[in-house]
């Protein structure tokens, strides 16, 4: 086997499962993350059609499924808190806006991470900074240690990913604003939750939601709102939630209680929602995976999907073509492409169908939803959700 030495950035989902299939294929992959520890917590995520296939190749099913949050479905309430229209988890098969297994970002690294801590060098605290090409090898520059050697580079340090920067250039070139912000942060919740998640449509296209989690006296705060590109610091968390406030100004229901939660959040995430699109996923001997190679948006729900069955192809076909890094790459993509242009696809016009502005275009969403359930053409929509979640695997190690 050729190319043994593979350098993972990221430690969240797609890095871990990575390195637990190269492991299998022969592979010596090192995994660094520039957070000090392994993070736990982050929002809910979803787990659909063929990335469940590749969790049971893993043997980790039983453990993400004990894991789960258990959400039953989600309903959308008025300024009273009255429920206006609900769909639950199985309408469409499990592949619907929730899905049969919704699991805490957090949650699902853990399992994937304690499935391969033991064979796998983690380094946490430190980043990479620079990467020197070479005909043998890639030089890694590390914000903190010493400099170090690799076969290959694998980013899958998500959508602002520094593999990316360092071996494509600067992500503006390669992220693609949809129209709308989202926010996410862990609140005190001492109310026995019916794990039902609940989402209040403001008007101006502005969404609040309390999603439960596996703990109690827990759960998470989830904002949503139009916009054009807005101009901020990234690593400000202070000037966020500023922004943040300030879109959610005079908005009812249980919003005010959250943003007062907000302030004390120690988990608080806010981004742009985007699509990063590319024409090829590797240069020279860097290679991306997942979120900083192709991220959907969270408006498709096939993020972690991608992520997962990323990892899978990557690693299967660097195996199929012995260590060869080049074959092993253009294998991928060819395996890859047509998967990720249909979860692109998913995310439709942006944020508009999902963020209605008016009280014409809630009353209108709501009442579609309300009559879902006794539709003919049900069914068809069901369809077309499973066909943008299918791709055939491989089996890479018979």
């Amino acid at each position: 086997m050729r190319n043994r030495s593979i350098l993972i950035s990221g430690a969240s989902i797609a890095g871990p499962a990575l390195a637990y299939w190269l492991r299998r294929h022969g592979f010596d992959p090192v995994v660094v993350e520039k957070a000090p520890a392994f993070r736990d917590g982050g929002h809910a995520i979803d787990l659909r059609g063929v990335s469940r296939e590749v969790v049971e190749r893993m043997g980790l099913m039983a453990e993400v499924r004990r894991a789960s949050i258990g959400t039953r479905g989600m309903s959308f309430v008025n300024g009273a808190g009255k429920r206006m229209a609900s769909m639950p988890a199985d309408m469409f098969g499990g592949e619907g806006p929730v899905a049969e297994i919704e699991i805490l970002r957090g949650d699902l690294a853990r399992v994937f991470y304690d499935a391969t801590r033991r064979d796998t060098d983690y380094i946490f605290d430190d980043s990479i900074t620079a990467l020197a090409d070479a005909r043998d090898g890639v030089k890694v520059t590390f914000e903190r240690a010493e400099a170090r050697r690799f076969d290959l580079v694998v980013g899958a340090d998500g959508v602002h990913s520094a593999v990316r920067a360092l071996a494509f250039g600067e992500e503006s070139r390669f992220s693609h604003h949809l129209g709308s912000y989202t926010s996410f942060f862990t609140i005190p919740y001492p109310v026995k939750h019916d794990r039902w998640d609940l989402y209040h449509t403001a008007l101006g296209g502005r969404v609040a939601a309390i999603r439960p989690t596996p703990r109690e006296n827990e759960a998470k705060a989830l904002f949503g709102f139009t916009s054009p590109p807005l101009r901020y610091d990234r690593h400000d968390v202070n000037e966020q939630k500023e922004i943040l406030a300030g879109a959610f100004a005079g908005v009812g229901w249980e919003v005010p209680r959250l943003l007062e939660g907000m302030w004390e959040a120690q988990d608080f995430y806010f981004d742009t929602v985007s699509q990063i699109r590319m024409e090829r996923w590797s240069s020279g001997r860097a290679v991306l995976v997942g979120d900083a190679g192709y991220s959907p948006s969270a408006l498709t729900g096939l993020g972690t999907s991608l992520a997962l069955v990323g990892a899978y192809v990557l690693a299967g076909e660097l195996a199929a073509a012995g260590g060869d890094h080049v074959a092993g790459f253009a294998a991928y993509e060819r395996e890859m492409r047509e998967y990720v242009r249909q979860a692109h696809a998913r995310a439709g016009g942006g944020a508009s169908s999902l963020f209605p502005k008016s009280n014409a275009a809630i009353w209108m969403r709501n009442q579609m939803i309300r009559t879902l359930p006794y539709m003919p053409w049900k069914g068809l929509i069901a369809k077309k959700l499973q066909q943008a979640d299918v791709i055939t695997l491989k089996d890479y190690l018979s």
